[in-house]
Parts: C-alpha cells; structure tokens; sequence
C-alpha cells in the first residue's frame, strides 16, 4: 500500500496557463489573440506543462525529508508532554516508625485484556512520620485558648464551639509534630447535639497552619454528620504544615472552623465531643506519567567534531527532569565500561546518579552562565567527584566556544549531538562546543520517557502498585491527572514552521509572545496576549495563559482553570529571555466570569423528562466554557459577551426539546457561590471568560393538544 504523496502546490496544468493569460493581459495589454494557435500562447503552454512536472516531484517529497528541511531551519518537532497527577499512598495501619515512599516509586492504572496499564512515576520522596494528636482545644473569641485535653474520655464530652456556634468559632487538635503531604484520620467519639445543621453539608471549614497561614485542608471522608455522631475524619494536609503558637501552645496545629455559607442551615446548638484521636496514616506526593529508563552508556568518543549518539528510549517529555550527559574523564576511561562489553556496545549502569554530581540544565534550556538566555555561555560543565564531568544542556552551538562543553538532545528522535567544526568565510575553522577526548565514555543518567494525552486518566484509576512497600495497603489518584499532550505532528509543524521564521525566536509583536508562550508550555489550552493601553501599566505585556482541562460533560472546577507554578514559571523564563528590552510581560490567568442559566423546558411528547435535562445541562457546560466552549468549540472567545439568545439557540438544539418555555441568564461568583441580578446580556472585558456555574433546568412534558 503506497503512502498519499503530500499535495504541496494544487496548481493544475490550467490553472497555470490561465495564471499566464491574466499577467499578459496585465503587462501587455496590446497582445490581444490568446488563441491557441498563437506562438506566444505555445511558449505558455510549453513553460506550463514543464512546470507542472516540477509540481508533480515536489508533492512527491516525503514527510521525513519536509522533517529535514525544518531542522535546517532551526523548527523541531515538539515532544509530548506527560501528564501530572497527585498520588496518595495509604497504610494498612498508623506506624510508628517513618515509612518512606522513594522517589522513582512506580504506580498504574490496573491492566485489562484489550488495555495496558498506564504507568507514574513519583517525583519526590515522601515520608510518612508517625504524626499523632497531643492536644485538642477550642476557641470561641479567635484568641483565648480553651484546652480540652483533659476531658477526653469522661463524662458527657466539652462543647467544641460557643453555646450557640457563630462563624469563627473553633476546634484546634494539634499533633506532636508536623505532618507535611500527609493523611491524617481522626476519630471522634461524638454526641449527638449540633442540633440545626445539614448533616451531609455542615457549615465546617477544616484548615492547617501552612507556616504562613491558615491553609484548607481537603476532605477525604466525613462520617461523623458534622460532628454528631460518632466516626471518622480524613483530612489531606498541606505540603508546608508547620509549628505555631496558639494561645500559649505551641504545635502542629489543625483547626475546624464554623463558617457561614449561602443556603446552608447554621448550628443551633454547639455539638458535644467526647473523644478524638488523631494520627498520620498516608501520604501524597506528585507523580509523572511515563515510565524510569535506567542509565546507559551511550558509546565511546572518536574524539571528531559533531560527532552524535542516540538514545535508546524516547521520546522524552518535556515537563520531566532536564537529561544528564556525563563524559568520563582521562583516569577514568579504563575502568568507564563494565568487565567484557566492547567499547562500542551500550551496557545499563546503576540507576542512581553518581554521588557528588550536579545537574545544571535548566528546565527551559538556559543555563547560570549563559548570558543570553538561550542556554549558550561560556559554561564548561560540571566536574563530579567520581571522576566524571556533566555536559551542559544548550539549545543551539551558536554562541559556544571551542572549550565549552555542551551538548544538544532533541528529546523528540533521542540524538544526543556534540559541538560541529564550521569552516568559515575566510577559509578558517572553528570549533563551536567542546570535543569529548578520543576514548572517553559518553554515558546518560537514569531519565523519564512517556507523555501524552494517554497520561490524562481519570481519578481513582492509579490504584496498582508496582512494587511492593511494606505497611502500605492502598494507592489511588484523588483527582484526575492533566497536562498530557500529545507530540507535535508534522501537519502542524509545516503550520507553526512559517511563524518561527517570521518572528526569529524574539517576541516583539502579540502574536510572538502567543507562540512562543505555547512553544515554552505546550501543555496549555489557550494562549492570550493583551497589551495594557492606558494607565500606570501602559505598555505592559499580559500573557493570559487558559491550562488544559476537560472535565466530566465539560463540567469544569474552578481549581482546574488554575496554572501550575512550573508552567507560569517556564513561560515567564521563556519570554523574558526573548522579550524586547524594557517591556515588562506578566504572565497569569484570566479572570473567569460565573454565569448561571435558569430556564424551563418543554419536552417532546416522546421525550424523558429527566433525560431532556441532564442533556441540555450537558449542552450548556460544553458551549459556556473557557477551554473547548463558544461557537466554533475551540474555547469561549476572550471578551465576547453572552446573550440570552445563544442560550436559547443551545438548548433548543437539544433532542426532544419541543420549545424553551424560558430561559434567564444571571451573572454568579464562582468563589462565594453569589448569585447577581437578571441580565438580558452579559458584557465580559477583553481580559476575561466565561464560566459556567451550578445551571439549574427544569424539563416538563408539554401539554397536549386541545
């Protein structure tokens, strides 16, 4: 089966001869006779049909030889990014020894018969420490400290709140030390006496000191009915949770709060407390999608310029740990290579990095030293302490000396290549990075590979644990990952190849800050560029960046339209390194506009009710939202107000729908969950986008006839 031949120039062997026709009425008005028997119109025909022969070979180019033609030009293809995801490990039981959960711990979706598994891999150590509670307290004026440790155990139990709760009454429990990332279960022995409340939504607002501030805790499970009965609480602490003094008591605290919500009954009577434990019994760290490559020796240096290795694994995802290529040095050549592997065979090394090195790439390609930005500089490595050197990452030998050692790595094909010799104009030559000598190992560390949309599971799918950990009995992902994309294919290299040459690598005009921020994180959804016109900001760059985010029926979280720290700080390096001198560019969120659509429904006689209107809501998420909303479903457009009319026009496009009785359209506040005022149309600055919030439809049967 032959491969489509790329159609890189459509023209026809007509098109062409029509083409000439138009520039000869053009240029030279007074040759009038077109017909076919005329010499000049022969001439035509013959240059046309020989063009059409050049067509034709050039849309038979290949895609890999199109592929070649970019790299000349400096447009690679970008590699995928691999999706992140929080992943908690429970223990059987509380211990009393610290557990810890290694770095490089490896967990998956389960395997099926028709589906392989989905491997993470977490990014940082995680210790669980044998945290327990020590003291429990109460407030009731936000200063005054009413210990309760005494009581525990007797009687009828304290009053954990006033006599009649108000908001910013509190119950303190500390524990004996700080329990960072950690699950912690409480165990409450309760009476029932918090008369008032809803007992599946308490007004309760459970939090830890963070260091800095009260930070919310994330609820795993609450099945004490807000604290009336008895049962058990877990809490996900924050990653900061330290030591404060509380009303004379220093500890790690955590405190319950009563809180005032919008349409939630408040306490009338404070509950009763007669007993509560607490201790450390999980943990949650950060894992990556994609699988841990063991270290390898690459091959031996020939000690010849551009000389290149490759990789036995790719690609290697862009939001990964930078890869670390080590040279060996003179002395330690002879004893680089394992006892019988020939020297230019690959062989797998220990997976641990060896012991006193040092990684310098940076994750956005730019070095310390490198005064440009782009990771060129005069940087020579770094020397380890086992005798071995580590090459610094670049991303063009540019502005490399013939002493520097660099290295380049396209994470997208695994080529590893060294500095070229470049004869110049004069008939010279220079060197542009460092040589490795004749002789010397070439080796990588131990490095990630995976990434893409495959990565984006949904939460609680990471439940198999890949090797076993003694104490640690469950393993699950609370919230679904994001962030994976796929690599960059070479239909939409040959779009964004054009763009890179026009705009050289340097941000100067709205669009280049928009591609060059999606060069620098291409996991985000949508990118946009406003310039501040007006005001103490005049000039300034804002570089709205919209993360991507799918959610269940386009239903979106506020809290997944947030842009993690590590791809605000890699857009804001990117483009400060290619920015034009004294403009200041700030890279952050748009601000979302909540909008609630309340409306009726009449059903068709043969329509479901109940299934008209989780269809129609299922519509309204998917068209009023930021990321993959709006007309054409590539995102709600920044600025572009909404009408009742497109809210009409969507759910009477929903099946079995007779009529939209009515339809009102309000605008909400997603943080307090306030909802304003009836507008026919609501206005959005340039700045902003629409968000969809808590839509409330009603589907009844129309009426019948007569």
């Amino acid at each position: 089966m032959m491969l489509p031949a790329p159609n890189l120039d459509d023209r026809t062997f007509q098109q062409l001869v029509d083409d000439a026709k138009r520039f000869i009425a053009d240029r030279c008005p007074t040759w009038t006779n077109h017909n076919v028997s005329d010499p000049g119109v022969t001439l035509v025909e013959t240059f046309a049909w020989m063009t059409d022969l050049l067509l034709y070979r050039l849309n038979r180019v290949p895609d890999r030889n199109y592929v070649r033609f970019l790299d000349l030009v400096g447009v690679r293809l970008f590699p995928p990014v691999a999706a992140r995801a929080e992943v908690s490990f429970r223990l059987s039981a509380q211990q009393d020894a610290t557990v810890r959960i290694a770095k490089g711990t490896v967990v998956s979706t389960r395997r099926t018969a028709t589906e392989r598994a989905i491997e993470f891999t977490t990014m940082a150590d995680l210790d669980i420490v044998p945290a327990r509670s020590v003291v429990v307290a109460s407030s009731v004026d936000g200063e005054t400290l009413r210990d309760h440790t005494r009581e525990l155990g007797f009687g009828s139990g304290f009053a954990c709140f006033d006599e009649r709760p108000k908001a910013g009454d509190a119950l303190y429990i500390g524990f004996d030390r700080p329990a960072p990332s950690l699950i912690v279960l409480l165990r409450f022995t309760c009476m029932v006496s918090g008369h008032g409340i809803d007992p599946l939504r308490p007004p309760l607002r459970w939090e830890a000191w963070d260091g800095r501030r009260w930070s919310r805790c994330s609820l795993e499970q609450d099945t004490t009915n807000g604290l009336n009965t008895t049962g058990v609480i877990e809490l996900h602490l924050p990653r900061t949770h330290g030591v404060r003094d509380v009303g004379g008591v220093t500890s790690a605290w955590l405190r319950c709060r009563v809180v005032e919500r919008r349409g939630v009954p408040a306490y009338r009577e404070s509950p009763r407390i007669v007993s509560v434990v607490g201790a450390a019994v999980g943990g949650d760290v950060d894992a990556v999608h994609g699988a841990q490559v063991a270290g390898a020796v690459l091959g031996i240096s020939e000690g010849v310029a551009g000389q290149t290795f490759r990789l036995s694994q790719v690609p290697v995802p862009t939001t990964s740990e930078p890869i670390v290529i080590e040279v060996s040095a003179d002395d330690t050549r002879r004893n680089a290579l394992p006892a019988g592997l020939p020297s230019a065979s690959p062989a797998a090394l220990p997976t641990t990095a060896p012991t006193g090195s040092v990684a310098v790439p940076a994750g956005d390609g730019s070095a310390p030293d490198s005064p440009d930005g782009n990771g060129n500089g005069s940087g020579a490595g770094t020397e380890t302490a086992d005798g071995w050197s580590v090459w610094q990452l670049v991303d063009s030998f540019a502005s490399s000396g013939p002493d520097d050692r660099h290295v380049m790595v396209d994470p997208t094909t695994g080529v590893v290549g060294f500095g070229p010799l470049v004869r110049l104009a004069d008939g010279s030559v220079r060197q542009y990075g460092a040589v490795p000598p004749k002789g010397s190992v070439v080796r990588v560390r131990p490095y990630q590979t995976g990434g893409g949309r495959i990565g984006n599971v949904v939460a609680r799918s990471l439940n198999t644990l890949r090797s076993s950990i003694p104490y640690v009995a469950a393993v699950y992902n609370r919230q679904p990952a994001s962030g994976g994309v796929d690599g960059e294919t070479i239909e939409e290299a040959k779009v964004r190849g054009p763009l890179a040459l026009r705009h050289r690598d340097r941000a100067v005009t709205a669009e280049d800050f928009e591609v060059l921020a999606r060069q620098a994180a291409p996991e985000t959804a949508r990118v946009r560029c406003v310039v501040e016109e007006s005001g103490q900001d005049a000039g300034a760059v804002r570089v709205l960046v919209v993360p991507r985010a799918a959610g269940a029926d386009g239903r979106l979280a506020l809290t997944e339209l947030v842009v993690p720290d590590t791809t605000g700080e890699a857009i804001r390096g990117y483009l400060d390194a290619r920015r034009v001198v004294g403009v200041r560019v700030s890279v952050e969120p748009p601000r979302y506009v909540g909008v609630t659509v309340v409306a009726r429904l009449r059903c068709a006689a043969t329509a479901h009710p109940d299934r008209v209107r989780e269809d129609a809501l299922t519509a309204l998420y998917r068209f009023l939202n930021p990321v993959s909303g709006g007309p054409d479903g590539t995102g709600w457009p920044f600025g572009r107000a909404v009408h009742v009319g497109d809210v009409f026009g969507v759910l009477q496009a929903v099946s079995g729908v007779a009529y939209v009785d009515e339809a009102l359209l309000f605008q909400a506040n997603p943080v307090t969950r306030e909802r304003f005022s009836r507008v026919e149309r609501l206005d959005l600055p340039p700045t902003s986008l629409v968000f969809s919030f808590e839509h409330q439809i009603d589907a009844v049967r129309a009426q019948a006839a007569g």
